[in-house]
């Protein structure tokens, strides 16, 4: 059986058989009168199988002679009437023929060929495309490949019935049919009705037909279609129920088999619905606004991943560009901050699409920049934060309008108000930040009567901050940064050493580094900090800091992390961004190496000026003026700072400094105060210490004390003392000189004969009168304007370890500031011996002598036994 071709369909499979030459038509009676005989040409079978598509062949060139044999001796019955002879056989096929008429109704009428039929039968799109919009929809062409599978019948009696059926019918063709698609849990409403012309499909199992078609597809309810896209894209639909209602027109050939009413119900689980398809971002560029406009503009160019069988051109659209807005607040959910426009797109089927898109932001909203309720952020900051520390951000796409004026109008009303949340991969700014420097370091410490515990009592940094940072290849509009805060965390080997407070917005300013070479554009952002609080957190990790710094040779490397606060001026006008996250390391340079070989011994101390404000019968304020060296770049205001001294770890008093400026390099006349009390630091033990301290460095010996911190050092910072005392400094002690400024040499007159390894003595010199039996000596005192007492003596004097006198006098004399000489003691001379012959011997001249005395001194109220040693002073005998 051949069905023409139709103008939707074609079926017909020519055989891959060769055609046989068919021989001319005999009679019934000449096949049942042929010979009885068989030859080996005689054929064992009448007739041969044929195809299902291919008309009786003829007899095979074997039986031809037979035939014709038979024909040509045929009788008179030859004459008979050719519907007489062959009525039997139209009768019968006659009979067929409505035998297989009322099967095929039958068939089709039962509910056995829906069942069959619905689960046979097998449509595969290949290509479904727009061809144009209308007035009231769309009319799109629909290509694809229909099957019936009888294999995916389940019910083995409906298959076979099935199966007989269509091989009858070959050919089902259906007439223009009207198909209302609802959506029953969304109130059943009407989304749409699509308009399908005639369709023929070839129905037996197995066969192809290849459909192509176009139909009408007008929307129904725009508020049904809005609510089941907004729940897709917000990812509420579980699962969609569709119901699809048709009348069809069906016949088979010439039969018609009436119209049926189809309805049928599909649901789509979530995860088989289509998703919104892949893309990349492959061009960013944001830049000023183009000539004529305000704000800003942005180019963007997305690769979209097209993997559906559809064609379409999409007219120019503009949509709205909106970001979150404040959690949990009665503002809008949702912030317009632009606009954004896209061209003609072709959408060809299965193939990637590349999409330009041009947006504007002319002005950010108040609402986008202020701080939200009960949060520290605004939604541009957490928009902002989101992205630069590499997670995913979500911008939503309000649609739509169309500029082109041929656009229907229904298109606009069907997609007005739909949201698309687009997410986009963030990026990790972390590595933007090229470098990262302090210059012009000060440091505060906290002022002595500042409460512990409080911001007052922190100590401060004040700096020059200089951050370069790079800038992404996208960024070409000017900016301008006019304001910085921050809350910073200090590291140190990976662990949190500090806290650096910078909640108060300090000053700043930028300037924009074109890109040059393989370098990028950077922003280079100066600003000026002012008295930032600093807090420590890991005390065992600043130990390890300032242990470095003083002792190391290589520069310390201190991490930052920071979330950083920014005011900055753009083209679309000023406003804050804040919580950016901003990291770098700043090398620490260590205090420099000295002769010692500890970078403590490039202080190259110096004292001078050494004067008495105050006494009390245990104690001495002593005032002195320091010169020494700050081997760092850094700078520091101390407003009171208190140091123990100690001898043999015995606690002898004092150093205070106050309100004083230390700055780089040489700092001179720095005013010390230091309290000298043994006795109510250290008690007895203090006190002996003391006399011994005292009386070896008035002998001249090489004399050292120890300056350590203690937890009073910084009032308001005990901890910081404590810390602080884990680093004692050892220094020698001054030479004893005549009073003098530190800036003078060592090897100032006063200082004695100038020799080396000699340290100069309190005993000068002295002259001995043989006569009178007296001795006058030269005294050296340390003060500048303090007049020092000398209460009881009890002096031997010795040449070459023999007595050669002594002096014992319990009548008090003064020693004033620089050199003086004392008045003539009484000596009692050592008659007879070695060393008074010396003396005797050396009349008219000089001689070495050394001494040895018990002193009893006073300044002031204070009083103090100790001794001297002296060797090698220069005597001058007289008569």
């Amino acid at each position: 059986m051949e069905t023409p071709d139709g103008p939707w369909a074609s079926t017909r499979t020519p055989s891959s058989r060769p055609t046989s030459q068919k021989s001319g038509r005999s009679s019934p009676s000449a096949r049942s009168h042929g010979s009885s005989r068989t030859s080996e040409i005689t054929p064992l079978l009448a007739r041969e199988d044929r195809s299902d598509t291919e008309e009786d062949e003829g007899q095979t060139p074997a039986t031809a002679p037979l035939l014709r044999t038979s024909s040509d001796g045929s009788t008179s019955s030859s004459k008979t009437p050719f519907w007489k002879k062959r009525w039997p056989s139209i009768l019968a096929l006659v009979i067929l023929c409505i035998a297989v008429a009322f099967i095929l109704v039958g068939f089709l009428a039962t509910e056995g060929v829906e069942e069959y039929a619905m689960q046979a039968a097998d449509f595969k799109p290949t290509k479904l495309s727009l061809d144009s919009l209308t007035d009231h929809g769309v009319r799109v062409q629909v290509e694809g490949d229909f099957t019936m599978d009888a294999s995916k019948v389940k019910k083995q009696s409906v298959r076979n019935l099935g199966r007989f059926g269509t091989w009858i019918a070959r050919e089902v063709e259906t007439g223009p049919t009207d198909v209302d698609v609802y959506l029953p849990e969304y109130g059943n409403v009407l989304v749409g009705t699509a308009k399908i012309p005639g369709i023929k499909v070839n129905v037996r199992n197995g066969h192809t037909t290849h459909v192509s078609f176009f139909a009408l597809i007008e929307p129904g309810s725009f508020d049904g279609i809005r609510n089941i896209a907004n729940d897709w894209m917000k990812g509420n639909l579980g699962q969609v129920r569709i119901k699809g209602k048709a009348d069809v027109p069906l016949r088979s050939g010439l039969i018609r088999l009436g119209s049926q009413t189809v309805e049928e119900s599909l649901v789509f689980q979530g995860n088989n619905l289509p998703t919104l398809p892949r893309y990349n971002i492959t061009r960013l560029n944001i830049r000023e606004a183009r000539e004529g406009h305000r704000g800003m503009g942005a180019d963007v160019s997305i690769m979209v991943t097209n993997d559906f069988p559809v064609q379409l051109t999409v007219p120019p659209v503009a949509v709205d560009v909106l970001v979150d807005g404040c959690p949990l607040s009665d503002r809008q959910k949702h912030i317009k901050v632009g606009t954004a426009e896209s061209a003609r797109l072709d959408i060809l089927p299965k193939t990637d699409l590349e999409v330009n898109i041009t947006g504007r932001v002319e002005q950010l909203p108040d609402s986008l920049i202020e701080v939200c309720p009960d949060s520290a952020k605004s939604p541009l900051d957490a928009l902002l934060g989101d992205y630069m520390q590499g997670q995913d951000a979500t911008i939503y796409i309000n649609c739509c309008t169309f500029p082109d004026p041929e656009t229907p109008k229904w298109a606009g009303d069907l997609l007005q108000d739909i949201t698309v949340p687009v997410p986009f991969a963030g990026r990790d700014m972390g590595n933007l930040i090229k470098n990262f420097s302090l210059a012009d370091v000060h440091f505060h410490l906290p002022e002595p009567f500042a409460e512990p515990g409080t911001p007052e009592a922190s100590p401060k940094i004040s700096a020059t901050v200089k951050v370069d940072i790079g800038l992404p290849h996208e960024m070409n509009f000017p900016v301008d940064v006019d304001g910085v805060k921050a809350d910073a965390i200090i590291y140190y080997k990976k662990e949190r050493l500090g806290k650096l407070d910078l909640s108060k917005w300090q000053k700043s300013n930028s300037t924009r580094v074109d890109a040059h070479d393989d370098e990028g554009p950077s922003l280079l952002v100066q600003s000026d900090i002012k008295k930032a609080p600093i807090e420590i957190l890991d005390d065992g990790l600043f130990s390890e800091v300032v242990q470095a710094l003083i002792f190391g040779s290589k520069a310390v490397m201190m991490g930052v992390k920071a979330n950083v606060s920014v005011k900055v001026d753009t083209p679309m006008g000023g406003f804050a961004v804040r919580g950016i996250p901003a990291e770098g390391v700043v090398p620490v340079k260590p205090i420099e190496t000295g002769k010692g070989g500890q970078g403590i011994g490039s202080l190259s101390p110096k004292v001078g000026n050494l004067s008495i404000i105050d006494t009390s019968p245990t104690s001495l304020t002593l005032q002195v003026h320091v010169n020494f060296t700050n081997p760092t770049n850094y700078s520091a205001t101390v407003p009171y700072f208190n140091i123990n001294v100690l001898v043999n770890d015995t606690v002898l008093g004092q150093g205070i400094v106050k309100d004083t400026l230390v700055h780089p390099g040489n700092n001179t006349n720095l005013v010390v105060n230091i309290i000298w009390d043994p006795v109510n630091n250290s008690g007895e033990e203090g006190k002996i210490v003391g006399k011994e301290l005292l009386s070896q460095y008035i002998s001249g010996y090489n004399t050292t004390f120890t300056l350590q911190a203690h937890n009073g050092s910084v009032p308001a910072q005990p901890a910081l003392g404590t810390l602080l005392s884990n680093f004692p400094v050892t220094l020698p002690a001054p030479s004893l000189s005549g009073p003098k400024n530190p800036d003078d040499g060592d090897d100032d007159p006063d200082d004695g004969d100038g020799k080396e390894h000699e340290r100069p003595h309190f005993i000068r010199e002295a002259t001995m009168h043989l006569i009178s039996s007296t001795a006058v000596f030269t005294l050296a005192s340390p003060f500048t304007t303090t007049t020092m007492y000398i209460t009881h003596l009890n002096a031997t004097a010795l040449h070459e370890g023999h007595p050669a006198g002594k002096i014992l006098t319990d009548l008090p004399f003064a020693v004033p500031p620089g050199l003086s000489e004392s008045p003539r003691l009484p000596v009692d001379w050592s008659f007879g011996s070695l060393g008074y012959e010396a003396i005797r011997k050396a009349l008219g001249g000089t001689l070495k002598l050394s001494t040895f005395a018990e002193v009893g001194i006073r300044v002031g109220q204070w009083r103090q036994q100790i001794w001297f040693q002296g060797g090698q002073i220069g005597a001058h005998v007289r008569l």
